[in-house]
């Protein structure tokens, strides 16, 4: 080759080389803000093409106190994606902190401000907090190629806008968080496929930066329909799951899954995995003595943890205790395709029979799955009043025949279109109230129920 030309082809290829080197990753999803402690947060962030992420972070009106962290050598996920976990150590108590992103050294521009708040320590010092959370399951993402024919089974994705102005303190997931499709269902790569495109709703994207998340499963996040222990990608969802939330923890060393607790103010929160472990819910119970939807194990880490908060100060610090689960607990209504807890009824009275033993006060259950929203109230099975809030459907669609008549159902309650709800805990220490209040997609408040703490307590010897 003429000099001329090898120079020229040099010069060539110096420029494109530094015309590739100069692309920079791009943002796919997040920032979401996950689990929060006293002095420890988690920041999860889904790039693709980048060479590097990094955070940095700075007490609220103290930039010159600005720390930074950087992700690097990035793995791929089979979606072709990569996800960051930034795990913030060692932070002040009750501090608001400012935070941004870069990729690849290009800061990260949102049309929203970028902010977490670690755990005030308000135990021995001061009353518990007022805080409120969002409760809601069912969110189906329309994605044409991959839907059913006909009418899209998604009713859109702006109930996410609403939510994420809510003023809430974190948002709690009931199951069902996306929908997996025959498409994906059946492959690895097709199950990463769904986790990272419904992450990446643009509707969503406030939201998941506004406040914290947790979250558990149901069946459509877990595999296909009514699906059971047998899935046989079932440690595949896990693996997808873990990667695209934030919980503090999942399951347990030697068991599998995604269940999990937390505390926020004086209320401690129970994720139970009720897939994962789970036995056919069609299956007799007279042929499967112990027919579960959790599994031994898990059970007896509900057991182990519920009798703690009995004890001194855990129970002055939690009184209030909500156990949430994919499938209703209270219903005894069995019908084709359902999947409560009066399909496992054995396993139903043990949980029972736990509470009543160790007179365990302060519980409510919260609830997904059958595309209607309710509060259930019974008085027959406790000496206190049991509640159950069932929340659903986010964005899919609802259940659209007539409800069964229910004697527990709490009246003015059911909801058959696309909603949220807001649960508010306030008051005094001696005279906590729960304050639950339905949204639809609109915003538009649909119901108001008061629990009282003090009505959930075990009768005095």
């Amino acid at each position: 080759m003429p000099p001329r030309r090898l120079f020229a082809a040099l010069c060539f290829a110096i420029a494109a080389a530094a015309s590739l080197s100069a692309q920079t990753g791009r943002l796919v999803s997040g920032p979401m803000l996950g689990y929060q402690t006293h002095r420890e947060v988690l920041i999860w962030v889904e790039t693709a093409d980048a060479q590097a992420v990094r955070l940095t972070y700075h007490p609220a009106g103290h930039p010159a106190d600005l720390l930074s962290v950087t992700a690097s050598d990035l793995s791929l996920t089979p979606a072709g994606t990569q996800i960051v976990k930034f795990v913030l150590p060692l932070l002040e108590m009750g501090q608001t902190y400012s935070y941004a992103l870069a990729i690849d050294d290009e800061l990260v521009t949102l049309p929203y401000g970028l902010s977490f708040k670690t755990t005030a320590p308000w135990e021995w010092r001061s009353p518990p907090p007022d805080f409120s959370f969002l409760f809601g399951s069912c969110a189906y993402f329309n994605d044409t190629p991959y839907d059913r024919p006909g009418t899209p089974y998604g009713a859109g994705t702006g109930i996410f806008q609403h939510m994420a102005k809510s003023g809430a303190d974190f948002m709690l997931w009931g199951g069902d968080n996306l929908y997996l499709r025959e498409s994906d269902w059946s492959s690895v790569s097709g199950i990463w496929y769904r986790y990272s495109k419904d992450r990446s709703t643009p509707d969503l994207q406030p939201l998941l930066a506004a406040m914290p998340h947790y979250a558990t499963w149901d069946d459509h996040d877990f595999g296909p329909n009514n699906s059971n222990a047998s899935y046989e990608f079932k440690h595949v969802t896990l693996e997808a799951f873990q990667t695209y939330w934030g919980n503090r923890t999942y399951g347990e060393p030697d068991n599998p899954g995604v269940y999990g607790k937390f505390q926020w103010g004086d209320a401690a929160f129970f994720l139970l995995d009720n897939r994962y472990h789970r036995d056919e819910s069609e299956t007799d119970p007279q042929w499967i003595a112990r027919k579960t939807q959790y599994g031994r194990q898990q059970l007896d880490w509900l057991r182990q943890h519920l009798i703690s908060l009995k004890e001194g100060n855990n129970a002055r610090h939690s009184p209030i205790r909500f156990i949430v689960t994919g499938g209703q607990f209270l219903s005894d209504r069995v019908y084709p395709s359902s999947e409560g807890h009066s399909r496992y009824p054995a396993e139903r009275d043990e949980i029972l029979e736990i509470i009543r033993t160790h007179q365990i006060p302060g519980v409510i259950f919260l609830s997904g799955d059958v595309h209607y929203t309710e509060l259930a109230r019974r008085t027959d099975l406790l000496p206190y009043p049991l509640y159950e809030l069932t929340s659903s459907p986010l964005s899919s669609g609802a259940h659209s025949r007539t409800l069964h008549e229910d004697a527990s159902r709490v009246e003015g309650t059911a909801v058959q279109t696309q909603n949220y709800c807001k649960v508010a805990i306030s008051g005094p220490p001696a005279d906590r109230v729960i304050t639950i209040t339905c949204f639809d997609k609109t915003n538009k408040q649909l119901w108001q129920q008061v629990i009282r703490a003090n009505d959930l307590k075990w009768p005095a010897p």
